[in-house]
């Protein structure tokens, strides 16, 4: 079972391609179940809807698509012993501006740990957009498979990410603990270009529109760690639109 808390854009790619992969999910929002009948329809008799302490109870390896904004609403004590998957990524005019995050005293990930001391977390999900997230996906040993990054402290924890990934159609390149976390933040060269290659000055709802008309481009594992090692770390929240279009 995979919990999915946040089910927008992001949550919703993963638990498409987790229902394809043969996964039973259940997905849950901030405006209830019932909100998610439609989605849970679509998806088919594997998806299923909850709250979200019942996908953190219900599930080992949560997917946590919410923004940065949302980490305090994430239900600590139902996550306690589990694997969270962070997708988000930080943009000051969203979520506020958090002094630990603009002086690079920690990651957002590293935040996300803080407010869930009892889990495990791995970033991941974060570096492409939604609709590459599913057309890029391809089964293991084809030539054409890309890579996401991940990060995270626990080796056990990055190992499951690793076998969701594998099951969801990508390799992973680990890219070192969560406060390695920033070398995939936006504005780095992880960050959302690499499956899209050139990407047109618009505005977010016209970027997001643009990349549904885009199949994206493979990226391989080998060409993640190149960039993820290229990185140079930028004051964090400097990424302004349209690049967030790829938030959670």
């Amino acid at each position: 079972m995979l919990g999915l808390i946040g089910s927008g854009m992001i949550g919703s790619a993963v638990a498409r391609l987790a229902v394809a992969a043969g996964h039973e999910v259940i997905l849950s929002n901030s405006r209830g179940p019932e909100t998610l009948a439609g989605l849970v329809a679509d998806l088919g008799g594997r998806a299923h809807a909850g709250t979200p302490a019942a996908a953190a109870r219900a599930a080992d390896l949560i997917v946590a698509a919410v923004p940065l904004s949302a980490f305090a609403h994430l239900p600590a004590d139902a996550l306690t012993g589990k694997t969270v998957l962070d997708t988000a990524n930080y943009y000051p005019e969203r979520d506020g501006s958090l002094a630990e995050l603009d002086s690079g005293e920690l990651t957002s990930s590293e935040l996300l740990q803080r407010h869930l001391p009892g889990s495990r977390v791995v970033k991941a999900f974060n570096t492409i957009t939604p609709h590459q997230l599913g057309t890029l996906a391809r089964p293991a040993g084809a030539p054409d498979r890309s890579a996401l990054p991940i990060a995270g402290d626990d080796p056990d924890a990055k190992a499951a990410a690793t076998r969701l990934l594998d099951a969801l159609g990508y390799d992973a390149v680990d890219i070192g603990a969560l406060a390695d976390g920033w070398r995939s933040e936006p504005d780095t060269p992880l960050y959302i270009r690499p499956y899209l290659g050139e990407v047109p000055a618009m505005t977010v709802e016209d970027f997001l529109a643009w990349t549904t008309r885009t199949p994206g481009l493979a990226v391989p594992a080998e060409r993640i760690a190149e960039l993820a090692a290229a990185a140079v770390r930028l004051r964090a929240g400097a990424a302004r639109l349209p690049s967030r279009a790829a938030r959670s």
